[in-house]
Order: structure tokens, then C-alpha cells, then sequence
């Protein structure tokens, strides 16, 4: 899950290698921590969060297939 968040937020930014995703699993879901740079924080999220939401939709549709739970933050 966590090489299909980067793979995603790097085809977006203009900065790819301050792309930094860690996964944080812990007993009933995994936590999935997005960092990006400051001038690509804004492409990240989107126009009143849709492309936040995108792809925390398609991170929750891979983890349904893989039968987990998993929650997507975006980190400042």
C-alpha cells in the first residue's frame, strides 16, 4: 500500500524525491503517512480536497482487497 500512495504522489508533484511515505501498521488498521514539499502540498490535496480524497478512495479499495484497513494522512 505504501509503494501505491508514492507511486501516486509522485506523478503529481513537481518535487518527486521529497516524496516520503511511511506505513504505520498497527492492530486493526494502518496508518499511511504522506510528506511532501511545501510548494506541492497544495497539488496533493487538491481544490477542496478532491484529489486527497481520490486517493484515499483508491488506497481504501486495495486494502479492502487485501482485507485491511487503512487510513491515508497527509502530513505538513
Amino acid at each position: 500500500m505504501r509503494e501505491l500512495v508514492e507511486h501516486i504522489a509522485k506523478a503529481l508533484v513537481d518535487d518527486s524525491e521529497h516524496v516520503n511515505v511511511t506505513e504505520v501498521e498497527g492492530n486493526a488498521v494502518t496508518v499511511i503517512e504522506l510528506r511532501v514539499a511545501q510548494p506541492d502540498l497544495g497539488k496533493v490535496i487538491g481544490k477542496q480536497g478532491r484529489t486527497a480524497r481520490a486517493i484515499r478512495t483508491i488506497l481504501n479499495a486495495n486494502a479492502t482487497k487485501l482485507r485491511k484497513r487503512a487510513v491515508l494522512e497527509i502530513i505538513e
